[in-house]
């Protein structure tokens, strides 16, 4: 099996070379990847528990929808493809998913810039079976509470950025109550 090729990238998100998946990981190298967080209509967010043979966070719950961004890809076409493979989702268009932030590269993401995105979805999903163990949606005080009473079953990276949604969300109820 071809192994994947990522864009390593310096402390701005610049692309400064091609590295295989392997090497980037082994040698801690800044890289790119997406993470989607889907929403239904009663305000639910469907984690995934990733598969027990990913070599990061093994049998952890994750974002909705994550996966890295391939050599020369942008990061909203890298959102289809990953909700395509992992989900099932084929007819997504980059126009939906709504950008929230951007992260910078970090030891709690693996070193990567994250763009996170929000997509509102009834499913039902199509778990790809080499990537997702299982799936399901979540209250958001469900999520809360996971977090804090189960850390070690929280995908290190979804924790840091499930805070930054929360005070992100947040700022911006905050910010709507303000307009007259």
């Amino acid at each position: 099996m071809k192994e994947d090729i990522f864009d390593v990238v310096n402390d701005r998100d610049e692309v400064i070379g091609q590295e295989k998946r392997s090497l980037v990981h082994k040698k801690g190298l800044k890289h790119r990847a997406v993470h989607i967080l889907i929403f239904n209509s009663s305000g639910e967010l469907f984690l995934q528990k990733r598969s027990m043979s990913k070599d990061v966070s093994p049998g952890c719950w994750d974002s909705s929808c994550c996966g890295h961004v391939d050599s020369g890809e942008t990061y909203e076409a890298a959102a289809v493809r990953e909700l395509d493979e992992e989900l099932g989702l084929k007819n997504v268009q980059a126009s939906e998913l709504a950008l929230l932030f951007k992260i910078n590269a970090r030891e709690q993401t693996g070193e990567e810039f994250v763009h996170v995105h929000r997509l509102e979805h009834e499913g039902p999903f199509e778990l790809h079976p080499r990537e997702i163990d299982e799936g399901r949606w979540f209250t958001i005080a469900e999520v809360n509470r996971l977090i804090v009473e189960k850390p070690e079953e929280v995908a290190a990276s979804f924790r840091h950025i499930w805070k930054k949604y929360k005070n992100h969300s947040s700022r911006k109820d905050a910010k709507a109550q303000r307009k007259p």
